[in-house]
């Protein structure tokens, strides 16, 4: 019968990799601030428990042999998480409570992330709040790295996941408000006749459903200026070089453009809007996510839709619902 494995000790595998980045036991033991003893009984004694010699003592300076580059290669990212989980230990020692670390998608971010920490900033809780596109950020949930996410994709197939419909918005066409005023008849049709469209990069899922849903309108422009984010995209369409497919809350992230810029409304479909999600581990932080979602929509309602609906009148009323 196979004989099970114990845990990895973190100490021996720190100064295992102490070894491998400055190639000699005393130069590892200088680092880590031990004696080189230390360091020679701690690399024998994970070599005994892993039943492996894990360098090649021919060569001079030793280095890692096969099993000893295997070994190298997992242990950084098992050293950062133990780093990880001392440092939010130490934190909630310190507040009392577990900081939470939402991910959110960049215009979520920007957008609602403020309000959200400024309607908690009152409170024993703690915010921690990254930001970053849909994928990454499933993955920073998936591996731990996050407690919760804002996303605009649901693409984790995990059962232990709760997803939580936050909110949708529609897709605006988008022009210069100087073009518009020259074609006061026009409507989206006329623009995507007239003008080339400017996106947002494939790379991005806002970018792909842009993408999907102008074939659908059938609108043909070639792939001529394409950007990460909303600014440079908005950039370019007030200076009357094309139009663009956004949305309100790319649109407020970007909101010292509103003064320059008209929206016309596209069609519905069900490729017309994009929607939101709350992502969190079935049975952690339930309490929190339902706060996450009470405050997410009084900010729409009561913030970002009024002040929208102010400077750009033309919005449909349900922009954002």
């Amino acid at each position: 019968m196979r004989r099970t494995q114990s845990p990895i000790d973190l100490r021996a595998l720190q100064a295992f990799v102490a070894v491998c980045e400055t190639g000699s036991m005393t130069a590892g033991a200088r680092q880590l601030g031990v004696s080189q003893s230390a360091v020679s009984q701690s690399v024998s004694a994970l070599e005994r428990e892993l039943g492996a010699s894990l360098f090649d003592r021919d060569s001079r300076p030793p280095r890692p042999n096969i099993a000893g580059r295997a070994l190298l290669e997992m242990a950084g990212p098992l050293l950062e998480h133990a780093h990880m989980v001392s440092t939010r230990l130490g934190d909630a020692t310190l507040s009392g409570t577990l900081p939470i670390r939402l991910g959110c998608v960049d215009s979520f971010a920007a957008t609602v992330g403020p309000e959200l920490i400024r309607a908690v900033s009152g409170s024993a809780r703690q915010i921690a709040l990254w930001s970053g596109l849909t994928p990454g950020l499933a993955k920073q949930l998936h591996d731990r790295d996050v407690d919760m996410t804002v996303c605009t994709q649901t693409v984790l197939n995990d059962a232990r996941i709760v997803e939580i419909p936050l909110f949708s918005e529609a897709f605006v066409a988008v022009v210069a408000r100087g073009w518009l005023d020259g074609h006061a008849h026009a409507d989206w049709r006329t623009l995507a006749q007239e003008l080339p469209l400017i996106r947002y990069t494939a790379r991005s899922v806002i970018g792909q459903q842009v993408e999907r849903f102008a074939r659908h309108l059938g609108i043909e422009s070639p792939r001529r200026y394409e950007f990460d984010a909303t600014d440079p995209l908005l950039s370019l369409v007030t200076a009357k070089l094309g139009f663009a497919i956004s949305t309100p809350l790319c649109l407020w992230q970007a909101r010292h453009y509103l003064n320059d810029i008209a929206v016309l409304p596209l069609p519905s479909s069900r490729l017309a809007r994009r929607d939101f999600f709350l992502l969190h581990r079935q049975g952690e932080w339930d309490a929190f996510a339902g706060e996450i979602v009470t405050l997410t929509r009084r900010v729409l309602d009561h913030v970002i839709h009024p002040a929208l609906a102010r400077a750009l009148p033309q919005l449909p009323d349900d922009a954002l619902r």
